[in-house]
């Protein structure tokens, strides 16, 4: 694969379970995307709210997804699949100059998670039977187990101290039917595990800025999901879209005033923006395929996101970003 000089793993087995392109493979089954802007082409032309039109930026090349920034906002490490094989690696914000941590381990790595210190990584091995949560400083080095092996836990994400990790365990062990799927928190440097939150359909969980609140998606009946939150300790939820759609993803601004989340409520999978309290619901750019699994720069100015659609008869995704219109908080952040 170009940038990286290494041969293709042979005998790679597919990508499987919740990443990214496993997820829109699936997806293809129940929906035809409409393919007008060819994968390669660098921007194409979308809408937002603060204007007609503006341009979406094609950031990666490489059949890569599911960014995570630096803390200075300057690199990213991402899903690069390579000979078949899911593996992580840095890139500038540009998305050049990759350099490879993974290097040739014959497994997936999935949902890498950059902590907030910028000394380490987490991200779900899938190097056994399940899944499981690890931790490797930010040079692929002292990689590490930290969430039991028999929780098959997925979606890690960062509390804004870096002592905890919030994460799911696994909703899709029998696709295309959800499982139970409970919310929890573990310790980074004991590996201490506290449930937060249970019953149903709960995944993506995600701290806000100052650490008081949570964001995740909930599943509310057998075909709708919303973005909800809670307070940190799983209390007081509340159903933020209450929409019909297919609403998830959820991730929150670096303020704490806004979530970004993706929707199927105009057909495709499209970017969304509103305020933390649910309020103002725009969308922020029209894009051709699926998108999800939104991600913010550091400094607010643009979301980084997931496209993925059927290129030449196969299944891939890149990463792509839009600018964020301009805030007007008609409420303070919750």
């Amino acid at each position: 694969m170009g940038g990286f000089g290494r041969k293709p793993i042979v005998g790679a087995r597919p990508i499987r379970l919740n990443s990214t392109l496993t997820m829109f493979r699936r997806a293809q089954r129940s929906w035809v995307p409409l393919i007008s802007l060819a994968l390669g082409a660098g921007v194409g032309r979308v809408t937002t709210a603060s204007a007609p039109s503006t341009v979406l930026e094609q950031i990666t090349h490489e059949n890569r997804s599911d960014p995570s920034f630096s803390p200075d906002g300057r690199r990213m490490v991402v899903v690069s699949v390579i000979g078949g094989i899911e593996q992580l690696s840095l890139v500038s914000v540009d998305g050049r100059g990759a350099t490879l941590l993974t290097a040739d381990q014959p497994f997936d790595h999935e949902d890498p998670a950059w902590s907030p210190d910028g000394r380490s990584i987490a991200y779900v091995s899938l190097a056994g039977k399940g899944e499981v949560i690890h931790v490797m400083d930010a040079d692929g080095q002292n990689d590490r187990p930290l969430t039991p092996a028999t929780q098959r836990s997925i979606h890690p994400s960062w509390s804004p101290d870096g002592r905890t990790l919030l994460y799911c365990t696994d909703d899709d062990l029998h696709p295309p039917k959800k499982n139970d799927a409970e919310i929890y928190s573990v310790d980074a440097g004991t590996g201490g595990v506290r449930k937060i939150i249970s019953g149903g359909v709960n995944t993506y969980p995600s701290y806000s800025p100052d650490g008081r609140r949570i964001v995740f998606r909930k599943m509310v009946g057998e075909s709708n999901s919303e973005v909800f939150v809670a307070d940190a300790d799983g209390s007081h939820e509340i159903n933020l879209t209450q929409h019909p759609a297919f609403d998830g993803w959820p991730a929150w601004s670096p303020d704490g005033r806004q979530i970004a989340f993706a929707s199927n409520r105009e057909g495709n999978y499209q970017i969304y923006i509103m305020n933390a309290d649910g309020s103002d619901v725009r969308l922020l750019a029209r894009s051709e395929g699926r998108g999800t699994a939104p991600k913010w720069t550091p400094d607010a100015s643009r979301i980084f996101f997931s496209i993925c659609r059927s290129f030449q008869g196969v299944g891939r995704c890149e990463i792509f970003a839009a600018g964020v219109p301009v805030f007007t908080p008609t409420g303070p952040a919750i």
